[in-house]
């Protein structure tokens, strides 16, 4: 259970940072335009990247030498500092959402989501990489775990910012909101830079 609970926190803190997909998420949820294929095609998505990371780490971890886990080490850790800056960057940042409605088909719909989706570099750093490196001295069981909780914090997040949408932008604006999300991501990354320090001395 443990494994879950960090997983969730570990994938809501990577996903909660604002970006090009999630605020076409929520144009949709504020347009009433096919909410639940958006969500459901985000959270698909990350459900097969976060394997892909996880099951890709975990089948050549054999291969894994100490240099090649201190390697990987330092540049998660460098990852880390780099994700940490950009939020202290972009904490003050303005956030435009483009209320204007527009008929839009299905098939459009699914092109520009799966592109926000997989056109996104951070997408294979922060789901890939970040998770299957994190997890790579798990045993199958709590990899399989903590993949969980990081799928579930994906479809939470993902329906909830669909659906909730309406209510959710009056506050996506608000740059005291976003501080303290900012701020908690920070703090958090921090903590995790430090555990991993820590495993590697």
């Amino acid at each position: 259970m443990e494994y879950v609970l960090l997983g969730f926190l570990i994938g809501l803190s990577l996903i909660l940072a604002i970006g090009a997909q999630n605020i076409f998420v929520i144009e949709q949820g504020l347009k009433k335009q096919y909410v639940f294929l958006v969500c459901l095609i985000c959270s698909i998505s990350d459900l097969i990247l976060i394997c892909l990371g996880i099951f890709l780490f975990h089948y050549f971890n054999q291969f894994f030498s100490q240099t090649v886990e201190l390697i990987l080490n330092v540049l998660l850790i460098i990852f880390l500092l780099h994700f940490i800056y950009t939020k202290i960057k972009t904490h003050y940042s303005e956030i435009n959402f483009h209320k204007e409605i527009t008929s839009i088909s299905k098939t459009n719909v699914i092109i520009k989501t799966l592109g926000f989706t997989y056109l996104n570099p951070h997408v294979y750093s922060d789901t890939v990489f970040f998770l299957g490196n994190f997890s790579k001295n798990y045993l199958l069981n709590q990899k399989i775990s903590f993949g969980i909780g990081a799928a579930i914090a994906s479809f939470l997040f993902f329906f909830t910012l669909g659906y909730l949408s309406n209510y959710l932008s009056k506050y996506a604006k608000s740059k005291k909101i976003w501080k303290v999300i900012n701020i908690f991501i920070i703090c958090f990354m921090s903590i995790l830079i430090l555990f991993i320090i820590k495993e590697m001395l």
